[in-house]
């Protein structure tokens, strides 16, 4: 049974909805930006959200995050379908499952000072709730009223891939008649200074797989579905797929030979009753670390060294939690053949392939979904050897 996977709502430094597959695919326009006074005396490129902000539902204080506001800013491009969703099953059938790993953590940052500075901790606005991992799937199935199942994924970069995953496994398990599913991270201090501490924070843009790739940069961003096994509406593609596994081999490296990312992908393309040479295109996790992409490119040659690919995060940053759904949602748009009639595939511009990776097939200006039908596979990797691939496409 495919799993239908109603229009997504995203948001992030490539911009708003629909429009974000159109950003990139014009890499050359630069979508992140630098920015002083986040690391001490350091200026740094990252992808922060520059569209129109709306104003989320007014919930009880516990609820109020800036990760919660950017969390809606994806949610109410799919109010219609959630409300149909509801209509349809009842609340209690809809769940919710989203992925992070800011939470609102960064509103606590005011209340912690003034605990440091001596007034009780019970003045300070000090919220045990706004931080939880749970607070997005919280605030989600308050603002709509669901009563499903609902709790938060937290598994670092592979969260929103792995919210997809769990969304579909309980529609498989009918635990569930819709599932709202995704992932959501903002700009956080404590993430860059966690990142700059491991000294993977690139002085520049983030250049994966190029010979001089020197690290990442970080961005937000926030990206939903409504999953369910019927189509609510004529606007639907599928999750055909989807694999995941563990290295258990290094708390924040990649395993090197890559078998924990082909184990995910192997069986993604098992599930989804595919073979490798079907997929059109692959979006690579692609940070631009050293390690990442030595383990990434052999993974990949190994399963699929045909397959055009690509990686967002120069354009994106590297969204954390959010960046599996993120992923997955521009993946489903490149699919959509309502919103890209023409075909276009995110080239990796000007990318100076390192000659000691093994090689894979980057796609290059004017790159274009194969004929036929269009299946997108979508890689996650995380700490501790988390990783997780999703694919996307048309019906068979």
């Amino acid at each position: 049974m495919n799993i239908c996977l109603h229009r997504p709502g995203l948001v992030s430094a490539l911009g708003s909805g629909a429009a974000s597959l159109a950003a990139a695919c014009t890499p050359e326009i630069p979508r992140l930006h630098y920015e002083d006074g986040l690391l001490r005396g350091r200026r740094i490129a990252v992808g922060r959200y520059r569209g129109d902000w709306l104003t989320p539902p007014a919930l009880s204080a516990d609820a109020r995050s800036h990760n919660n506001a950017l969390l809606w800013q994806a949610l109410a491009q799919i109010d219609d379908t959630i409300r149909a969703a509801i209509a349809r099953y009842g609340a209690a059938r809809v769940a919710v499952i989203l992925g992070t790993s800011t939470s609102g953590g960064d509103d606590n940052r005011a209340a912690l000072q003034a605990c440091l500075d001596g007034a009780p901790l019970t003045a300070t606005g000090f919220s045990v709730p706004r931080q939880l991992m749970s607070a997005p799937a919280d605030f989600t199935a308050a603002a709509f009223g669901t009563r499903g199942i609902c709790y938060g994924i937290s598994t670092a970069c592979t969260s929103g891939a792995r919210a997809l995953i769990s969304a579909a496994r309980l529609l498989h398990a009918g635990a569930a008649d819709a599932v709202i599913c995704g992932g959501v991270d903002t700009l956080s201090l404590l993430t860059l200074h966690g990142f700059a501490a491991l000294e993977v924070l690139s002085p520049g843009i983030a250049r994966p797989f190029a010979t001089a790739r020197d690290g990442i940069n970080i961005g937000e961003a926030a990206a939903v579905f409504v999953a369910t096994r019927e189509a609510l509406t004529d606007d639907v593609l599928c999750l055909l797929g989807y694999g995941a596994s563990s290295d258990a081999w290094h708390m924040s490296s990649p395993r090197p030979d890559g078998a924990g990312a082909i184990a995910a992908m192997q069986a993604a393309l098992a599930r989804a009753h595919v073979a490798p040479e079907q997929i059109g295109w692959l979006n690579l996790h692609g940070t631009g670390t050293p390690q990442n992409d030595q383990m990434e490119a052999q993974a990949v040659a190994a399963v699929l060294p045909q397959t055009l690919c690509s990686s967002t995060k120069p354009l994106t940053g590297h969204t954390l939690a959010a960046a599996g759904a993120l992923e997955a949602a521009l993946c489903w748009l490149a699919v959509s053949r309502r919103d890209n009639p023409d075909g276009r595939l995110p080239p990796m511009a000007g990318t100076d392939y390192d000659p000691a990776l093994a090689p894979i097939r980057l796609a290059g200006a004017g790159a274009r979904w194969p004929e036929g039908r269009r299946l997108a596979l979508s890689t996650s990797f995380a700490f501790g050897g988390n990783n997780a691939a999703l694919i996307i496409g048309e019906a068979a």
